[in-house]
């Protein structure tokens, strides 16, 4: 039977399925590969015929995203959450009303993580139809095109889309709870001042691991994001009153931002571009607007005397202004601790001798703290500077002299394990005289980070240079992040390890007398189950990286807690990609209210049982590191490069290499979201499943009743279910048989196949000495004993929550893998069909083989074109006399190879990435 159609995919494969109850090794994904592919060569399908298949199933894909989406954002409607929010509103007296409503329930931070997988119109095709009630059709299906180059522009832009979007429904929510107080307090509810949510974006600012992002560029984006927020308010106030007289002020002071913008998109490299720029900017000028707080106390004065529904539009602008200040949201500079080291060497050790974790360098910073003195710094200081982490500091000084004085800065430091990193940072915020506008907070995402970071916190809230300054900014900020930390020691050992640090800080703060400052925790975590984001609603995404054990140790201790999470890149863009999409977002969280907790709730037995709970989580994480350390999952993991994947960010996903450095790459080469995506291509996400079943061996009854009665426990089991429900084994497996030399030998041998022999061959003989084959059988192995464990334990646990249509799903699934398998040997086989080359004959046939195999397709396509073009000089593109009777053929073109190698090699790579979006859609996000 032809396979031509979605419903004879899933059909075969469910009759494949049968026949592993006759042979355990029987592996239906590869073999419905094999027949597509026997298909596919004999001409009987075509790769349009495939490229048919892929689109339905990719409209199936995307229709599972919107429905995901709006599962977990439910309502959707905007007067269903208008309605959330009025009873949010209907508390006992006033000062309960401004003590729920005054305090941010959340930070949200926009960051340009890499996934912006969709294209613009398919995400928009996924908000659109996840923001209605209404059944979600073929609507959700935007019609394939090409994918735009994801530049920063492109990143920044998407940013700026989606928090303009937050900042509307936040407006919306603040104009409800208004309205709810003037009706409930009608004498008192002008003195309320609502703030339920700060916005923040870093895209643009980040640095760490960054060389294309100068420091003009992070100023002409901070420029542009102050006229894009000016204009907003003028819009703002014009619907209010198109004759106001804030008016002027604020399109004037637009205006001018955005001139100046345009003047920092130039090249400003060389000092007579840089000079005119800084001058106009740092000149007196009457539109250059540096505080919003006169224009508040302006907006605020005239709503006392107004009459309600006037008096709740300007209260509601004054609340977005007191929120955002001169931008779209606070902003985040980022800079690796040992761009800081580096920095702070130049001061303390320049002869590099001194260990920055030592007593001596912590007395010496100390030392250096009490006796600074603030410098003045200008903009062309800036541009000579060549240290990353001053010129960070610089340009922050920069940002608030001249774009927005009143908004603070967040100075993130990734890798930072050392106290003498945070006060080597905050000399240089008192250098720079700015230290009363800039909150230093430490990363913590590294196992060692991880592991010390209790013994960091406790030193550094020991010290008093950081306590005074720590009462200066009103809070204690630090970061924790579930990317790295879930790809290094697995997504549940990491989350409980992050839990135990943030106990750490509230015990630190309590013990250090600083229960009279906020603790800002922020935790990045991305949108897939593996970085982070539990996928069983908003409670559990809000829980898992916050607990309420968490939060009930900052209770207890007295200290106001502020939670900040991140929306990363294009999959946590889709939050807030439309008004109804935003403001369902925000009101699922203003009614979780994470940043508070009921601190008389009985304790959760994981917390209690901890003779059966650590001892689960140290056999978790010790499964994982075991992983991580064998070269079996290294190089299984690493079989195809990133090949499978389609470019998501501007930043790089990992270095550059050469062929034999890409057999041996290094999982540490590889950045987090790639890793995890990689992991869902290749069908089993290791660093959320692996582990739990061998954790439980032994025990198996204690620890499922431990997780039955935990609501953390079920929380994490809720996950693992998630995750195990798409996952297969088989699909592992069925990669490996890619490289069986067997396979390829094999596969004409009864003679169905002649017109493959040759390639056939080719392949066997060139797979001998190929590894690939005995690392994915190993690899689907270690995978297959601790499932078998794994499903004994979920046994003895109720599914909560269990996935809908889940067979249905897992077929979509097992076809998509199929049909990428088929297109990879479709590749394969045109790869070593191509005839020896005869031009430009300095390339090797096995590179180019090499580059297929491990999908670096486009190199490959490039060398292939250059040994064989198409289009070269003829003697009609010369003016010259002489005659000539050569050449007397029909040319050296290869035309003809390129129509029946080339253009196929492409073609079917092309489509293996669009299965890659589509299994990733099914998975819920990228990476």
């Amino acid at each position: 039977m032809i396979t031509r159609t979605v419903d004879d995919l899933t059909q075969r494969l469910s009759e494949l399925h049968e026949k592993t109850r006759e042979t355990p090794l029987f592996n239906p994904v590869f073999q419905l590969s094999l027949d597509l592919s026997r298909q596919l060569e004999s001409g009987d399908l075509s790769l349009d015929d495939i490229e048919s298949m892929i689109a339905e199933l990719e409209c199936q894909s995307l229709k599972s995203r919107a429905s995901r989406l709006r599962r977990n954002l439910a309502p959707v409607s905007p007067d269903a959450n208008d309605a959330v929010l009025s009873e949010m509103c209907e508390l006992s007296d006033f000062d309960a009303f401004r003590a729920r409503w005054e305090n941010p329930s959340l930070h949200a931070v926009f960051t340009a993580h890499p996934t912006f997988l969709l294209t613009p119109d398919q995400s928009d095709a996924v908000a659109t139809s996840a923001s209605s009630e209404g059944e979600i059709g073929d609507a959700a299906c935007a019609a394939h095109t090409e994918r735009p180059e994801i530049t920063l522009i492109y990143e920044h832009g998407r940013a700026m889309r989606a928090i303009a979007n937050a900042q509307d429904a936040r407006d919306r929510m603040v104009a409800n709870a208004l309205k709810q107080a003037q009706k409930q307090w009608p004498g008192k509810w002008y003195a309320a001042e609502p703030l339920p949510f700060r916005f923040a974006s870093w895209v643009g600012y980040d640095m760490d691991g960054r060389t294309d992002i100068k420091w003009f560029d992070s100023i002409g984006f901070r420029l542009a994001e102050k006229a894009q927020r000016l204009s907003r308010y003028v819009a703002s106030l014009e619907q209010i009153d198109a004759d106001h007289r804030l008016l002027e002020t604020l399109r004037n002071a637009a205006d001018y931002s955005a001139e100046r913008a345009e003047d920092f998109r130039q090249d400003l490299s060389e000092p007579a571009a840089l000079s005119q720029a800084a001058n106009t900017l740092t000149a007196d000028h009457p539109s250059k607007l540096l505080s919003l707080t006169s224009i508040i106390d302006l907006l605020e004065a005239e709503a006392v005397g107004a009459e309600p529904a006037r008096a709740i539009q300007l209260k509601t602008l004054a609340a977005a202004m007191r929120a955002d200040g001169l931008g779209m949201g606070w902003i985040h500079f980022r800079v690796n601790s040992s761009q800081l080291h580096n920095a702070i060497r130049r001061r303390i050790d320049p002869d590099n001798t001194l260990d920055l974790s030592s007593k001596g360098a912590m007395a010496t910073l100390r030392d250096l703290l009490k006796k600074v003195e603030p410098l003045r710094s200008n903009f062309a200081a800036l541009a000579i500077e060549s240290s990353t982490a001053i010129r960070q500091f610089l340009a922050m000084a920069q940002v608030i002299h001249h774009i927005d004085g009143d908004a603070p800065i967040r100075m993130l430091i990734a890798e930072c394990e050392q106290p003498s990193t945070i006060l080597a940072a905050l000399y240089f915020s008192r250098l720079f005289g700015i230290e009363d506008k800039v909150d230093v907070s430490p990363l913590f995402e590294t196992e060692s980070a991880l592991e010390h970071g209790g013994r960091f916190l406790d030193a550094l809230l020991a010290e008093e240079t950081y306590q005074e300054y720590a009462r200066k900014r009103g809070r204690v900020a630090i970061q924790t992040g579930f990317s790295d930390a879930g790809r290094f020691v697995g997504q549940i050992p990491a989350s409980l390890a992050i839990e135990r640090l943030q106990g750490r800080m509230a015990d630190a703060m309590r013990d250090n007398g600083l229960t009279d400052v906020a603790a800002l925790i922020f935790n990045t975590h991305g949108e897939s189950m593996g970085r982070g984001a539990h996928p069983g609603g908003f409670a559990d995404r809000l829980a898992w990286p916050l607990s309420p054990w968490t939060r009930r140790r900052f209770v207890r201790a007295g200290i106001r807690l502020e939670p900040e999470v991140s929306f990363q890149g294009g999959d946590g863009y889709l939050h807030f990609a439309t008004a109804e999409l935003a403001l369902a977002t925000l009101t699922r969280i203003a009614a979780l209210n994470p940043s508070a907790t009921d601190p008389d709730a009985p304790t959760d037995p994981f917390y209690r049982r901890t003779d059966l709970s650590l001892d689960f989580y140290r056999a978790v994480r010790k499964h994982q590191r075991d992983h991580l350390e064998s070269q079996t999952y290294s190089r299984a993991l690493t079989a195809f490069g990133l090949g499978l994947l389609n470019s998501t960010g501007s930043r790089v996903s990992r270095r550059q290499s050469d062929l034999s450095a890409d057999r041996d790459m290094n999982l540490r080469q590889i950045r987090a979201i790639p890793h995890n995506a990689v992991l869902q291509q290749l069908g089993y996400p290791v660093n959320v499943i692996s582990g739990v079943g061998s954790a439980a061996d032994g025990n198996y009854e204690d620890v499922a009743q431990l997780l039955q009665e935990s609501e953390r426990g079920r929380q994490l089991i809720r996950l693992v279910r998630a995750s195990n429900a798409l996952a297969s084994i088989k699909t592992v497996a069925a990669f490996g048989e890619l490289f069986n030399s067997a396979y390829w030998a094999s596969r004409p041998y009864r003679g169905t196949e002649k017109h493959l022999s040759d390639a056939c061959e080719a392949l066997a003989e060139y797979l001998t000495k190929d590894d690939r084959t005995g690392t994915f059988r190993r690899l689907a192995s270690r995978l297959r004993v601790d499932a078998l464990k794994l499903h004994r334990l979920l046994d003895m646990i109720p599914d909560e929550a269990p996935l809908e249509n889940r067979e249905n799903v897992r077929r979509s699934i097992g076809a998509l893998q199929a049909l990428r398998l088929t297109l990879l040997q479709h590749m394969f086989i045109k790869a070593v069909s191509i005839p020896a080359f005869s031009r430009a004959n300095d390339i090797s046939r096995d590179d180019v083989l090499e580059m297929v195999f491990t999908l670096r397709v486009d190199d490959a396509l490039a060398q292939l074109r250059r040994a064989y073009p198409t289009s070269f000089p003829g003697l009609e593109d010369f003016t010259v006399d002489e005659p000539s009777d050569y050449p007397d053929g029909d040319g050296e073109g290869y035309t003809v190879i390129q129509r029946d190698y080339i253009d196929p090699l492409e073609r079917a790579y092309g489509l293996s990435l669009r299965i890659g979006t589509a299994i990733a859609n099914e998975f819920g996000a990228h990476g």
